[in-house]
């Protein structure tokens, strides 16, 4: 206890130091605050001297008023100055109920009248003659507040403007963090998925740990390494485990800190950085999203003076004169590198590009081994299964995913998180949480059935179409239900057969509706939305339509500065567009034909699959085929429930969605 006051009492002293000698006046709010406290009480003392003086009631006689009260025996003292003929004093005055109060006079006399004493002394009045204040006494009386004021406000308009001058020379610094091998306790055994990545990275830490090992065969490590790849794949994982692995000094800055609204401040910075990472070479600087300053040249308003343009030649300067020898390597990360400017591209500055994309199957599977390894999962919960069923997940979003599941979990008052909780994770993620408390019409809930059971039988039927892993009708997020189809392996092209597929099955939902009930309704605006996406990118950007050919028609323009598509160039004729319409529309009749065959063959299998989803809500993919082939469900088994706190709140519903879905 007694150590910890003094470390205490310790601590507090360290701030009561001293500044440094080099630092005579340190400027600063703390610093400036005493001064200001002194400057008030001065200016209000100053105030309240002058306004109590001229509260004083001073009567202002005229020289023969004077003499008449004199005479009257009301004056009572009187003070006369030699060189001055100024006369003031005190005298005896009747207030309105007759009280006699004194006040004080001023007057000035005569010069002539020289007999003025002896009728002030005949008349019993107390007379002092005093010596007058010459011009100087008056100025000083009336001029050294005034100039202490002053004086007083100079010295500290001048102290404040040396604080801002010390302020600017540090504003033009440097922001970035330099992170030592205990700063970061990230290491590549946290980072998953991205081994070629990691192989990329492990060369060059080896080359700063062992130059002499690449120097001796003539080798030469590139002078920057630029990770490319979507949001959320682990650029900025990778980056903070090179840290934790490193055994050099490591450099991290944001492309954002770079900029300010001040001209010159960017490139200033930039100067500073590579300043520092000279110094403590070998070392690796890290710049996080360097588009931020690295799009192309002449697309900003202010052409080759704007500020974001000025920090860019600064970096392209300084890249290019670092020399190998001294082991500074930069790494930077950004996932629009097609807005980069080619200069920052060119071999000599970021002359390795690596390129993360979004983890296929196995990677996901290792992803979320990683996550889940400070997490309680039972051993029924399968992570190849979950990994199967997140297709187009990121890193970030698969992190997200176990942590939403842990809560889940939490919330329902589990010992460990069970397959059912990441699954319902990350439906949670795609679409939102599930709303069992909407208040849906009987008949509205049919007609959504019905929707869901025409996705599912044309899916079934189809062999190019992805098998169904389960079907809902539980609103989640915008939708009232929604149909999940899982791929059986990551595919990274998709035939036009596949395509076809995709788009009839979007197309059963509203003909099952219309066969069933004679009428349509809005539920299908999405799906037609997106299968008319679908074979209008068939035809103009896929090449995929016999009667137009393998040709893109309509070229995208993008703004560089604004990084985003707006406009979209016509670069054909308005018969070729009258063609592309009647394509367009001949393979949307063509799919909802062949959706609407398949759906009237099976349309007992329809009934029946809308009539098990309006008693169970939702369906697995292994039921959906019993149902198909005729068998009967076995009755729902009602679930355990949990023993819970009562203060908790409800548990959360229990479903099952993914990526591919169809929702109304």
């Amino acid at each position: 206890m007694a150590q910890d006051i003094k470390e205490s009492k310790d601590k507090k002293n360290k701030y009561r130091e001293t500044p440094p000698k080099g630092d005579k006046f340190p400027s600063g709010k703390d610093t400036i605050k005493p001064y200001m406290i002194w400057l008030v009480a001065f200016i209000i003392v100053f105030i309240l001297f002058f306004v109590t003086k001229r509260s004083e009631q001073v009567l202002k006689l005229d020289y023969s008023q004077f003499i008449q009260l004199v005479k009257e025996k009301k004056v009572e003292t009187a003070v006369l100055y030699d060189e001055s003929p100024k006369v003031e004093g005190t005298l005896d005055e009747k207030d309105a109920s007759g009280k006699i109060i004194k006040k004080k006079y001023i007057t000035n006399r005569l010069r002539e009248d020289k007999n003025l004493s002896e009728v002030l002394l005949e008349n019993n009045v107390d007379v002092t003659v005093k010596e007058s204040s010459g011009i100087f006494t008056h100025l000083m009386i009336s001029v050294i507040p005034t100039l202490f004021i002053v004086l007083l406000l100079w010295f500290l308009i001048s102290r404040q403007m040396r604080g801002i001058g010390k302020g600017t020379m540090s504003f033009i610094k440097s922001r970035a963090r330099q992170w030592n091998k205990e700063d970061s306790r990230i290491t590549f055994k946290d980072v998953a998925g991205i081994d070629e990545a990691k192989e990329e990275v492990e060369e060059i830490i080896d080359f700063l740990k062992n130059p002499d090992k690449f120097v001796k065969l003539g080798g030469r490590i590139p002078k920057g390494v630029l990770l490319m790849g979507p949001p959320g794949t682990g650029k900025t994982l990778l980056a903070k485990a090179i840290a934790g692995e490193a055994d050099v000094p490591f450099f991290s800055i944001s492309g954002s800190d770079f900029v300010e609204m001040f001209v010159g401040v960017g490139a200033s910075r930039v100067r500073d950085l590579f300043d520092q990472g000279k110094k403590s070479a070998p070392c690796i600087i890290f710049i996080d999203e360097i588009d931020a300053v690295g799009r192309h040249r002449g697309a900003g308003i202010g052409g080759g003076h704007d500020e974001r343009e000025q920090t860019l030649n600064a970096i392209l300067v300084e890249m290019d004169g670092f020399n190998t020898d001294k082991g500074v390597i930069i790494i930077a990360a950004t996932n629009r590198p097609d807005v980069l400017d080619p200069a920052l591209l060119r071999p000599g500055r970021f002359d390795r590009q690596i390129v993360i994309n979004l983890p296929d199957i196995d990677q996901r599977e290792k992803i979320l081994q990683v996550h889940a390894k400070n997490v309680k999962i039972t051993k029924d919960a399968d992570l190849r299964t979950v990994a199967r069923g997140t297709v187009y997940f990121s890193g970030a979003d698969l992190a997200n995913l176990i942590n939403e599941s842990a809560l889940l979990a939490a919330r329902k008052g589990k010992d460990a998180v069970e397959l059912e909780d990441l699954e319902e994770a990350r439906d949670k993620v795609l679409w939102g949480r599930e709303r069992k408390s909407v208040n849906i019409a009987e008949e509205d809930k049919k007609i959504t059935a019905y929707h869901e059971a025409g996705h599912t039988i044309v899916s079934a039927m189809l062999e190019d179409s992805e098998p169904v892993h389960k079907v809902s009708i539980i609103p989640r997020g915008h939708a009232l239900g929604m149909t999940m189809q899982l791929p059986k392996k990551d595919e990274f092209i998709k035939q036009k057969n596949k395509l076809l597929s995709e788009v009839q099955v979007l197309y059963g939902g509203r003909i099952a509706e219309e066969i069933v009930f004679g009428e349509i309704s809005t539920g299908s605006s999405n799906d037609i939305k997106r299968a008319s996406q679908i074979i209008r990118k068939m035809i103009t950007q896929w090449g995929m339509s016999e009667e137009l050919g393998p040709i893109t028609y309509g070229e995208r323009e993008e703004h560089i500065f604004l990084g985003k598509e707006i406009s979209r160039q016509i670069d054909y004729s308005e018969a070729t567009a009258l063609k592309i319409d009647q394509e367009v529309k001949h393979l949307t009749n063509v799919c909802y034909e062949k959706a609407n065959e398949i759906i009237h063959q099976n349309e007992k299998n329809l009934h029946r699959l809308a009539d098990y989803l309006l008693k169970r809500e939702v369906l697995t993919g292994e039921e959906v085929e019993k149902i198909i082939s005729g068998e009967e469900l076995p009755p729902v088994v009602p679930k355990k429930t949990v023993k819970k706190d009562p203060e908790k709140k409800e548990e959360e519903p229990e479903s099952f969605g993914g990526l591919s879905s169809k929702p109304r």
